[in-house]
């Protein structure tokens, strides 16, 4: 990479080559870990690698360090190895907090050759809309990311000061991705490198050949998540396959039903809070006079008398079902078909989604899917979210295709349909038992030649219809366990 010559990036990349042993051995999994990972892979599903042209003398693909940036990490897997302690502290805090932050709005400009305004612009809105950072095009601002087209997609962590450079390559021209990448410039590392990873993701280095120093944990003296959970729905996290030599895992949920989950195109409720926190955005709003949410929301920075409410959930207060298509529904004893269709006739930069809540006590769910179209990471294209999260501020679990079995831990479970390629179909059948609702659900990618009657002429999500019937076959069993089948 010619950008790069005269600059600390290949020296950095040495300094890391040289730990692989040590990183290795960070990752090292016990007998129990080994097991517990056999059980969770017995889950069947198939992803396609989503392949972005990004150079191994990244860290961790898509982040360029600085020097300073650089050492702290190497001293933390140096700690990790020798068993030191440091006080445990995703986002970018180290000693030079708060000057890392764009305290006065992020201004940026375009190198000439870029085509990716479109793709940025939307991006950085992305963030804005839910935080209190203003996003503002300058080429003259003393502090300032110029937007320009090298290799891949990368961003340096955090604000530098004066000018840095942040890259959307062939490959980066989506909104999500270019919202990642932001994400990396306003401050964040990337999720599946917090210091408390192991406690829920595992690391298959089994299915890794190359750039294993890659999956090293951040240094806790860099790393402050502000008391929130890891997210498996987090845009800031990578892919169940990615460096993957074989397209099979290299990152396994404890909660293995959240593998499709992993890779998410959208930004989680929890990375917006937790930005929020980084920028004292919270502190906007006096506790007593702004609104009072619900649900885990919390009052949105630039209107304290409205909301920024988890997925699933809309109005004032977080109370009530986002507005938009889909409906309030209630489980019977009979069963009943929900038809859900999104999208139109093209490929879109943002989702059309609909919100449908279901009220329930337990429900068990196998999912069957005829595209294949669906199922890369983080079901990117389209799909179904059903939460049933006891912790209602989580991502859900997003499907393309599978069959597993859930337990609701609420008595309403929202459930979101959503696409950006064409148009797809949800059909979920469902019924009310004693204990729990059985489901089935099916999903189908409709492409430009083969679009449901109507398709190829809204332009916004076609309205769902709600029929009853039996189906033709029932479900396999009737348990009310999260496990899978």
């Amino acid at each position: 990479m010619q950008l790069f010559k005269g600059t600390p990036l290949f020296k950095i990349r040495d300094w890391f080559r040289g730990l692989k042993d040590k990183v290795a051995k960070t990752l090292q999994l016990t007998k129990e870990q080994l097991k517990s990972l056999k059980e969770r892979l017995k889950v069947s599903f198939y992803t396609y690698s989503i392949i972005l042209n990004v150079s191994g003398d990244l860290y961790q693909g898509d982040v360029v360090l600085t020097v300073e940036q650089a050492q702290e990490i190497i001293g933390g897997i140096e700690d990790q190895v020798s068993g030191g302690n440091r006080t445990k502290r995703q986002a970018f805090k180290d000693r030079r907090y708060p000057k890392t932050l764009w305290s006065e709005g992020v201004s940026y400009y375009f190198h000439s050759l870029a085509k990716m305004r479109n793709a940025f612009i939307k991006g950085a809105k992305l963030w804005e809309k839910d935080t209190c950072i203003n996003f503002a095009e300058n080429r003259f601002a003393e502090n300032r990311i110029m937007v320009f087209p090298e290799d891949g997609c990368w961003s340096y962590v955090g604000k530098l000061g004066g000018e840095q450079k942040l890259s959307l390559g062939s490959g980066c021209e989506t909104p999500d991705i270019a919202a990642h990448e932001i994400g990396h410039a306003l401050g964040f590392f990337h999720t599946m490198s917090r210091y408390d990873r192991d406690d829920f993701i595992t690391v298959n280095t089994v299915n890794v050949k190359v750039c294993l120093y890659q999956f090293n944990k951040e240094t806790p003296s860099t790393n402050d998540n502000y008391g929130m959970t890891y997210d498996y729905g987090s845009i800031m996290h990578y892919g169940g396959t990615s460096a993957s030599y074989n397209r099979k895992p290299t990152m396994v949920p404890k909660d293995v039903k959240y593998q499709q989950t992993l890779g998410s195109p959208i930004i989680s409720f929890i990375e917006l809070s937790m930005l929020n926190e980084h920028y004292k955005c919270k502190e906007k709003c006096d506790p007593i006079r702004s609104v009072k949410c619900e649900m885990g929301g919390f009052p949105h920075p630039r209107d304290c008398q409205k909301c920024i409410c988890p997925g699933g959930y809309g109005g004032k207060r977080c109370t009530e079902r986002p507005s938009g298509c889909g409906e309030t529904i209630r489980a019977t004893s009979k069963w009943t078909t929900l038809e859900d269709v999104v999208g139109n006739n093209r490929e879109n930069d943002e989702f059309f989604t609909c919100n449908y809540w279901l009220e329930v006590c337990y429900f068990q769910k196998p999912l069957k899917n005829r595209s294949r179209r669906f199922s890369v990471d983080g079901c990117k294209y389209a799909g179904v979210e059903i939460k049933t999260n006891k912790d209602q501020t989580l991502t859900g679990y997003r499907y393309g295709c599978s069959q597993l079995t859930l337990q609701s831990f609420t008595n309403r479970v929202p459930i979101m349909t959503y696409n950006r390629l064409y148009q797809s179909k949800t059909v979920l059948e469902y019924r009310y038992g004693k204990y729990f609702v059985t489901f089935l659900i099916q999903n189908d990618l409709f492409e430009p030649n083969n679009l449901v009657p109507g398709g190829s002429v809204v332009p916004a999500p076609l309205p769902p219809t709600t029929t009853t019937k039996s189906p033709a076959v029932g479900p396999q069993g009737s348990k009310c366990m999260d496990e899978s089948t």
